[in-house]
């Protein structure tokens, strides 16, 4: 392993320790209700090994208790995870140079926490090279996602042992509010979140929770509104 690698690998993981407190119960409150709701441990291991998002796997568990069709359930998820797809976009000019199987790494092993550290530290270390960027972003997301498939086995394992009444379920959405409040800076970024906010509110009604996925594109149709507003104006 080259110096700078495991250097700044080492750097990345200190920086993410704070997350650990957020990852293991969120990951566990998944095991948890994947077992209640009838998949094994295999099945439940898998939905986390493959998908590696837990917004996304628990607006899935919830629909299909709900007997929603697939199709919604695919697209629910897909809704919620639209947000990857942005940070992919801003991770490119960092890893765009990689080899391809780094590449491949680096978008499997994309969560809220990898982004929002590393896209924070590249700013500040803009003389980076590929190879400390990559020992950086890694270092922040191997033990985070070590942790989540150990916590999914440990809800799943033991899920059934807890008291009935010891409630998780708030760990959802504060865990999202810690890590995206600092995050809306903009004012794009501003009427995106209240709108989806707004809209996600309003269509409350709707069957199989389908209003998030109007939420979701008004929201990003309002950001990229206010963006074009605000170059052409500035502009």
């Amino acid at each position: 392993m080259p110096t700078a690698f495991r250097a700044t690998f080492l750097l990345g993981m200190r920086a993410a320790l704070p997350f650990v407190a957020m990852i293991v119960p969120f990951g566990a409150l998944f095991g948890v209700i994947a077992a209640a709701q009838g998949l094994t441990l295999f099945q439940a291991l898998a939905f986390s090994f493959v998908v590696v998002a837990g917004a996304s796997q628990f607006a899935a568990l919830q629909l299909m208790q709900a007997g929603a069709p697939l199709l919604v359930v695919i697209l629910t998820a897909t809704a919620v995870n639209l947000r990857m797809a942005m940070y992919s976009v801003a991770m490119t000019p960092h890893f765009g140079k990689a080899p391809f199987w780094q590449r491949a790494l680096v978008a499997y092993m994309l969560i809220d926490q990898s982004y929002l550290l590393s896209a924070a530290q590249f700013e500040r270390t803009p003389e980076w090279t590929l190879t400390e960027k990559l020992g950086y972003y890694f270092g922040t997301v191997l033990l985070l996602c070590g942790l989540w498939y150990l916590a999914t086995w440990f809800g799943v394992a033991f899920g059934s042992m807890m008291p009935e009444d010891m409630a998780f379920d708030f760990i959802v959405p504060v865990t999202f509010l810690a890590m995206i409040a600092p995050m809306i800076l903009t004012r794009a970024q501003m009427a995106a979140a209240a709108m989806s906010a707004g809209v996600a509110l309003a269509l409350w009604w709707m069957p199989y929770s389908s209003g998030l996925l109007l939420a979701a594109l008004a929201a990003m149709a309002t950001g990229a509104a206010v963006e074009i507003y605000e170059e052409r104006r500035l502009g």
